[in-house]
């Protein structure tokens, strides 16, 4: 079976979301920001300061990559905005946009001094940066849930989809 990868701006629900469907799924989640900070052993925040976000967006294609079988992938904001890397997801597996307001995912973040770009930001460029990805998102998604509803909700229509690709081969 092929992977089922979540993408949205920061604080929409990807790890969220993604524990829940994987357990609905029987599949394994892997967190791609944590699983970056595994195996590279070192936090996001160094790997921005030491190599730059351009060396981060490698990391995330790369392991991308790896991560293209049987699993439920909660990628990192930044990570399907990169055309090729999102076409690689669309062809090994199912990309869903999980599209939650600004104001929800800001609520999440703002504190957050794990997220380099939270950190660097002010509220309104964060605003500015949401609505930029956000067409990237439609654009390079399969499918786009509502991630402004019940978890139980967003879980279900995700099921759904993924099982309607799978029945119709399209993943």
């Amino acid at each position: 079976m092929s992977s089922v990868y979540l993408c949205g701006f920061m604080g929409c629900g990807k790890s969220h979301i993604g524990r829940q469907l994987a357990s609905a799924l029987g599949r394994q989640f892997v967190d791609l920001d944590r699983y970056i900070i595994n195996t590279e052993q070192m936090t996001i925040p160094f790997i921005f300061e030491k190599f730059g976000e351009p060396h981060f967006r490698r990391l995330e294609a790369k392991y991308i990559r790896e991560l293209s079988e049987d699993k439920v992938v909660a990628t990192g904001g930044g990570a399907l905005i990169n055309d090729e890397t999102a076409e690689y997801a669309r062809k090994s597996g199912l990309t869903v946009y999980i599209n939650t307001s600004f104001d929800i995912c800001y609520n999440r973040i703002k504190d957050d001094t794990n997220r380099p770009l939270v950190v660097s930001n002010t509220k309104q460029q964060l605003e500015e940066l949401y609505n930029t990805r956000a067409a990237i998102y439609r654009r390079n998604a399969m499918c786009m849930v509502n991630g402004c509803t019940t978890d139980t909700i967003i879980v279900d229509e995700i099921v759904k989809l993924t099982r309607y690709f799978e029945r119709f081969g399209k993943i």
